[in-house]
């Protein structure tokens, strides 16, 4: 088992809800389904498999399903919500690539690991939140949340108002020890749903979100891994995308690709955390790393497809 590189894989907040899909069970198992097809091919190549998962349209789901019960009942915080996430999420992928494996003759155990991360209380992003969640609001009713509740509430550029909350970074996997332990007797484990539940330096769970690929490359530089890959619903990385000009990157080097970063060419809110996320990793360890498309993740692993970044 020892022997076997150990590869952690970020699943997109697509991979198991399409956008135009209302998000119902049998929806989200065919979606897990198509997810674990993949990663059975990577799993089956001689891996030790870690995979990461946003979790963006599932924690929306449940903060609307809370805030649509009558006022005097309780609402979780964010942190609880994620920590539901993990395991919602957690199970679809890990029962899927069981039933998918055993389908190829394979029995392999998958287990989900409910993950912490610490973040620093002075990280900036907690006097200026910006991550936007949950439901849509007009601003009458946007006012009235913000003196109820305290919360911080600014206008979404798609319509309406919307709460926004910290996000700040990463700084260490409280599992990340387990983690490895497990991938390494052979598991394929589900962690970090959801960039983990954020919690302070004196573990105080806090009210944030933490960016998914920022906090699997935090994860597969602290286990260790030999490559990050990260699957999104593009073919990879692209200069000027949606723009004359558009240029889609196949093989770079971390240096080029940092260079084009600092220039501006993936925003914040779209490319720009992939990108950092695979630079730090592609930085820190050496070992090279990948942005793709989901459908493609074996090609992506591979080398085949997507934009490969090397040391």
């Amino acid at each position: 088992m020892a022997s076997r590189s150990l590869v952690v894989v970020a699943l997109g907040g697509n991979a198991l809800l399409r956008k135009g899909q209302k998000g119902t069970p049998e929806e989200q198992w065919a979606t897990a389904r198509v997810a674990a097809e993949s990663l059975a091919k990577i799993a089956l190549n001689g891996v030790n498999l870690v995979i990461t998962h946003g979790n963006g349209p599932q924690v929306g789901m449940i903060l609307e399903a809370f805030e649509s019960l009558p006022p005097e009942r309780p609402r979780p915080s964010l942190d609880i919500a994620n920590a539901m996430t993990q395991g919602w999420l957690g199970y679809l992928i890990a029962h899927s690539l069981t039933r998918t494996l055993r389908d190829k003759g394979v029995e392999r155990e998958t287990v989900v690991v409910a993950t912490r991360v610490v973040v620093s209380k002075k990280d900036p992003s907690f006097k200026n939140p910006t991550k936007y969640i949950g439901s849509y609001y007009t601003r009458e009713e946007a006012e009235r949340l913000m003196r109820e509740k305290g919360w911080v509430m600014k206008p979404d550029p798609r319509k309406g108002w919307r709460r926004v909350v910290p996000s700040p970074r990463p700084l260490h996997i409280i599992e990340h020890s387990l983690i490895k332990h497990l991938a390494e007797r052979g598991a394929i484990v589900v962690a970090v749903g959801g960039g983990g539940i954020p919690v302070t330096e004196e573990l105080e769970p806090v009210e944030a979100v933490i960016d998914k690929d920022l906090a699997s490359s935090l994860l597969a530089r602290e286990i260790a891994a030999d490559k990050l890959v990260i699957l999104t619903d593009v073919p990879g990385v692209a200069i000027n995308y949606g723009r004359p000009g558009e240029r889609w990157l196949s093989r770079v080097s971390v240096d080029e690709l940092e260079g084009l970063y600092r220039e501006g060419h993936f925003p914040p809110g779209s490319m720009g955390p992939k990108v950092e996320a695979v630079i730090e990793f592609v930085r820190a360890t050496g070992k090279p790393a990948a942005i793709g498309r989901l459908e493609e993740a074996y090609d992506v692993y591979q080398g085949l497809k997507g934009t490969q970044i090397t040391p």
